[in-house]
């Protein structure tokens, strides 16, 4: 869903509802009908922006436990070849 056109929608049916409400145009039915699309449509986007904003957290997660894993991996492989170094000389002496 693009955020930047339903921003533009709203927008504009909050520039309707202002205006018949104005000229008192408006039946209570129809009011409350604008109001729920309203409603729907600032959920719908509210739901894209926290989808977004999850996907960005969790993308950024993968990334810093890729890091501390690849750490974590060097670490052991090198006590691991320290360890059997150690072993070697032992064995060699």
């Amino acid at each position: 869903m693009d955020i930047a056109r339903s921003e533009a929608v709203e927008a504009d049916l909050d520039r309707l509802i202002d205006h018949r409400s104005r000229k008192g145009e408006v039946d209570p039915g129809e009011r409350e009908a604008l109001w729920q699309t309203s409603v729907r449509r600032y959920n719908a986007r509210r739901r894209e922006e926290m989808r977004a904003a999850w996907a960005f957290y969790h993308e950024g997660q993968a990334e810093r436990h890729r890091a501390t894993l690849q750490a974590l991996i060097e670490h052991h492989e090198s006590e691991a070849a320290r360890l059997m170094e150690a072993t070697n000389e032992r064995s060699l002496g």
